[in-house]
């Protein structure tokens, strides 16, 4: 059984030097080094840059789908980062699908960021999520980019509509603030959860993860790590816990009903695990995310 990721790549440019990036090619290639069988629908040109992000993601393990490699440029962000490690982005995209990817129908797909939200590849992804719902988990990670964002009310809707949709949906506590800034983003990730998800996980930084289901609410510390920067943080949390899901045998629409029935200790398993993935991230430059030698090799 293989994962469907879709969403945006990019090469992010950092103080001068060059990386690839996107927070759905970060999961996609994630899964890949942890030895899963994953495939990604993006877009990208033939360029350069888009020649090395197919070889970027092909070495992680993950598939690039047929049909990613048909935009007029391959896009860019260019990222600054703060004193403490956070860093912020001015994007150069441009965002579109075509037609049904040719892969086997896949254990979950995974969505979120940029290609949630901006069209015309948004309306596309919604579809396409609504095709696989009914045999796949649907995973989330609204990942907001407000520089992109023109109509903040209808990029709202459309994350709800989208969470609605979803199994599993993983997000930080910044972008539930962003969501609604007048409620406290636990109150938010409940209010997601009512909508339908059987997990909606919460990222903290230096605060550790909360995550909400029906059997109640988790809470992990964050792992130590010295942080060189955040890149792809929450993308690393996504790949542990989909990592953690999976073994723990909770994906796939035929096990829907289990996953709506996750106890604590479980998801207190799977958020330690996803801490761990996100930790070893934050401590290399850039979205460097580890394989599962280097988690097997390292104890917090």
């Amino acid at each position: 059984m293989r994962g469907l990721v879709i969403g945006e790549s990019l090469i992010d440019i950092v103080e001068g030097g060059e990386h690839v990036g996107g927070s759905p090619l970060n999961v996609a290639v994630g899964l890949g080094r942890l030895g899963r069988d994953v495939d990604f629908l993006t877009h990208i040109a033939g360029d350069s840059r888009g020649r090395r992000i197919a070889d970027y993601i092909n070495s992680s393990g993950a598939q690039l789908v047929p049909g990613s490699m048909t935009a007029g440029r391959t896009p860019t962000a260019t990222a600054t980062i703060a004193e403490d490690g956070s860093a912020t982005y001015t994007f150069d995209l441009d965002w579109q699908l075509c037609g049904t990817p040719e892969v086997p129908p896949p254990l979950f797909v995974h969505t979120g960021s940029i290609a949630a939200v901006r069209e015309p590849g948004g309306l596309a992804v919604a579809a396409l999520l609504d095709a696989y719902r009914l045999s796949a988990t649907i995973t989330l990670d609204p990942n907001v980019r407000p520089s992109l964002i023109t109509n903040r009310d209808l990029a709202r809707q459309r994350i709800e509509h989208l969470v609605a949709r979803s199994d599993i949906v993983k997000v930080s506590d910044e972008d539930l603030r962003w969501v609604d800034p007048d409620r406290e983003p636990r109150y938010t990730a409940r209010g997601w959860l009512a909508l339908g998800p059987a997990i909606v996980a919460v990222t903290m930084g230096e605060n550790g993860s909360r995550a909400f289901c029906a059997a109640g609410e988790a809470h992990v510390a964050a792992k130590q790590a010295e942080v060189v920067d955040t890149i792809g943080a929450g993308d690393a949390f996504m790949v542990g816990l989909l990592d953690a899901l999976w073994e723990m045998d909770l994906l796939g629409g035929r096990r829907r009903a289990a996953l709506a029935k996750i106890q604590l200790d479980e998801l207190t398993a799977a958020c330690e695990a996803a801490g761990l993935v996100s930790a070893l991230t934050v401590g290399r430059a850039g979205a460097d995310l580890p394989d599962r030698a280097a988690l097997r090799s390292i104890a917090f």
